[in-house]
């Protein structure tokens, strides 16, 4: 278990799926917790949950788009509880009505990519704008980038949402680069098929178990999976990490396209 006794930590998109996770799991583990989302309502339920818990906990909305909202939301860590040590820049723009118009380069539309871009990546950027300053001012701190298994590998969709987070890891790199001396460290986390309620209520259970055929390890990835390794990186046991993207995808980028063909194959001998 790792301790952030006395460690403030902001997590974006923390109403639903990895970021309510992670914000549960970093609040366990001892961190004072700003719950960040564009959903008001549900981050005021899960942070008010987290204090009904003995937690120290309080709820921001914001769209992390937005410059002014995010410079806010650091803001509120600060006025809340004097410092921010931690800085997990998650939340990403999926909904249905973008994911369903990603599919290619010669359909897409320009002013999608550019909402797809504000939020994944500037957002991101933006996060770190406002945190960094106030870390440094106390000595340090560390700024967790959710990336993605779309950042490296292609697929026929989701052409827009890859190449954002294909840029995330360039940003997560950049961050450690120049304020490393300075006490900061940046670390991409890279989730590979992760099942969380949202997905299991709208993704095809089908569709899933194909995906999981592709993993090394025989379970589906979990909310905590991710959860757990951001609380390990924000923690002083991390200390000397910055600066990478770490795959938490169950062995799906360790191998050959073929794997899951190539265990058919060897189950019909």
């Amino acid at each position: 278990m790792a301790s952030l006794d006395g460690k403030v930590a902001i997590v974006t998109g923390a109403a639903s799926g990895l970021g309510k996770a992670t914000v549960e799991v970093l609040a366990a583990d001892g961190a004072a917790v700003v719950v960040a989302d564009i959903n008001r309502d549900n981050a005021e339920k899960v942070a008010r949950d987290l204090v009904a818990r003995g937690y120290q906990a309080v709820s921001v909305g914001v769209d992390v788009g937005e410059k002014e909202q995010v410079r806010d939301m650091v803001g509120a860590a600060i006025s809340a509880f004097g410092r921010l040590d931690i800085l997990h820049n998650n939340a990403a723009l999926t909904s249905v009505d973008v994911i369903g118009r990603d599919m290619g380069w010669t359909e897409f539309d320009p002013s999608l990519f550019e909402r797809v871009l504000r939020v994944n990546l500037v957002g991101y950027a933006l996060g770190a704008k406002y945190a960094i300053p106030h870390m440094i001012s106390q000595g340090g701190g560390v700024v967790i980038n959710t990336s993605s298994t779309d950042g490296i590998l292609s697929s026929l969709v989701r052409v827009m949402y890859g190449a954002s987070k294909s840029a995330i890891n360039a940003l997560t790199r950049s961050i450690a680069t120049q304020y490393g001396r300075q006490g900061i460290r940046a670390v991409g986390v890279s989730p590979g098929v992760i099942i969380t309620e949202g997905a299991r209520e709208s993704v095809p259970a089908d569709t899933l178990a194909a995906l999981n055929k592709h993993n090394l390890l025989a379970r589906e990835g979990r909310p905590e999976d991710i959860a757990n390794l951001v609380s390990f990186l924000a923690s002083d046991k991390a200390g000397f990490i910055t600066g990478i993207t770490i795959q938490v995808d169950g062995g799906l980028t360790a191998h050959f396209p073929t794997y899951a063909d190539d265990r058919a194959a060897q189950a019909r001998g």
